[in-house]
Order: structure tokens, then C-alpha cells, then sequence
């Protein structure tokens, strides 16, 4: 199977989670969107849920299949999120973001009562670290923070280049009216320290580790499908 249908089988193994009902975090990003699709397949035959999508992408896409939604404001508490990452790692701790709906996932993932992720093998590492980790940072003194996650990441041993994100010759902006610095620190061997060094930083809006939010995940190779529970 090529990647995409390792999306799809992964997603669908975790379509067997959703039950009627259910309220749904729905992520972002191309795996999630295979999820987008084979959800409103249910939909359209007969399943009732309501869906609280992580990005204004994820959202046009279910509004054009027909699946159901709401907002965290109307639907404060989750049943189960769906969504992809850019790396897992043994414990399940994730790097998100590269999609650039970090801050949304988590604020979805962190309502939802658990959080099923969904990926192809090829995310699953030793240690995370190998896909540069997004920072949300605010527009105001983006230098200043950008010194700033240099300077904590090097007080842990941590080095590399950190990149303002780019679309064509303009900066990304996240759909929270953000900017998003992409940064190549390698292995991660403590990524608990890292996180709250850089929650520490008042220019950081929120990064992309997401440490105990995943339940489980499903993961799809060559040679069938895994799922990964988390140990609590």
C-alpha cells in the first residue's frame, strides 16, 4: 500500500471508535481529512454525531461532506478526537503542527475525554525531534521570542536553525492570527523540560509537543495495522 492508503486504513480502524452520539474533535491535516471523509460516509447513511473541527480547513471540508458541527463555546466537552501528528513517539507523546492548527488541536484534544491519533508508520520514532517542532508565537516582538526559544533550548543542550514559517514570500498566519516558527533542535531526549521552558516565554502562544493528551494510537504499515495504548 502507498501512504495515502495507509492513511485511509488507519482512519478507518479508528472510525470503529465513533459511536452514535458522539461528540467529535476532528483534526487537521491530510490523514484527519481521510478520517473527514470516511466519517461522513456514516453520516450520510445514518450516524449521528456532532463534530468540532480543529482548523477553518478542516471545517470547509466537513461542511462540503455533510458531517455535522458545533463549537467548543456550544459543546464545551468532547467524546473523542480524531487526529493526525507529524511524530510519535513509545509513550505516545506527539510533535503536531505541521498542518499550522498546533494551538486549536490542543485546545480540542485537552476537551475531549480521549484523543485518538492516526498516522502511517513511517511517524512512529524513538525519540521525537526529527520533524521540526512549530512554535505559535504572537506577531508582536517576534524577534525578541524568537531569541528568546533560542536561548531556553540552549540552556536544555538543544541547538538548530528556527525558521519563520512561510507561504510563498509572506509569513503563515494560523488561523488565531499567528505566525509559527518552525524549529530543527533534533533528538529531544527531555520534551517535559522543553515544553515548560517554552510555555515560560510570553511570546509563545503555544508550541507542538503534546504530552499526555493521546489515548491510543493506530498506526498503519506495510505489515497490518498496530494500535498503541497509552500507559497512564
Amino acid at each position: 500500500m502507498d501512504q495515502k492508503q495507509l492513511k485511509i486504513e488507519a482512519a478507518r480502524k479508528a472510525l470503529e471508535h465513533v459511536s452514535d452520539g458522539m461528540r467529535l474533535g476532528i483534526g487537521t491535516g491530510s490523514t484527519a481529512e481521510e478520517f473527514v471523509r470516511l466519517l461522513a460516509e456514516k453520516v450520510s447513511t445514518g450516524l449521528n454525531v456532532i463534530g468540532v473541527p480543529t482548523s477553518e480547513r478542516t471545517a470547509a471540508l466537513c461542511r462540503e461532506l455533510g458531517v455535522p458541527l458545533s463549537t467548543l463555546e456550544e459543546t464545551p466537552e468532547l467524546d473523542l478526537t480524531v487526529d493526525g501528528a507529524d511524530e510519535i513517539d513509545s509513550e505516545l507523546s506527539l510533535i503536531k503542527g505541521g498542518g499550522g492548527a498546533l494551538l486549536r488541536e490542543k485546545i480540542v484534544a485537552a476537551a475531549s475525554a480521549r484523543m485518538i491519533v492516526i498516522a502511517d508508520k513511517s511517524k512512529v520514532v524513538e525519540t521525537l525531534g526529527r520533524f521540526p517542532l512549530p512554535i505559535e508565537v504572537n506577531r508582536f516582538g517576534l524577534r525578541a521570542t524568537e531569541l528568546a526559544v533560542a536561548a531556553a533550548a540552549g540552556r536544555l543542550g538543544l541547538s538548530g536553525d528556527i525558521k519563520l514559517r512561510m507561504t510563498g514570500s509572506q509569513p503563515f498566519v494560523t488561523d488565531g492570527d499567528h505566525f509559527i516558527l518552525d524549529a530543527s533542535f533534533g533528538r529531544i531526549p527531555d520534551t517535559r523540560a522543553l515544553s515548560n521552558a517554552l510555555h515560560a516565554i510570553p511570546g509563545v502562544v503555544e508550541h507542538g509537543l503534546f504530552i499526555g493528551l493521546a489515548s491510543a494510537a493506530i498506526v498503519a504499515g506495510s505489515d497490518g495495522i498496530e494500535t498503541i495504548q497509552a500507559v497512564r
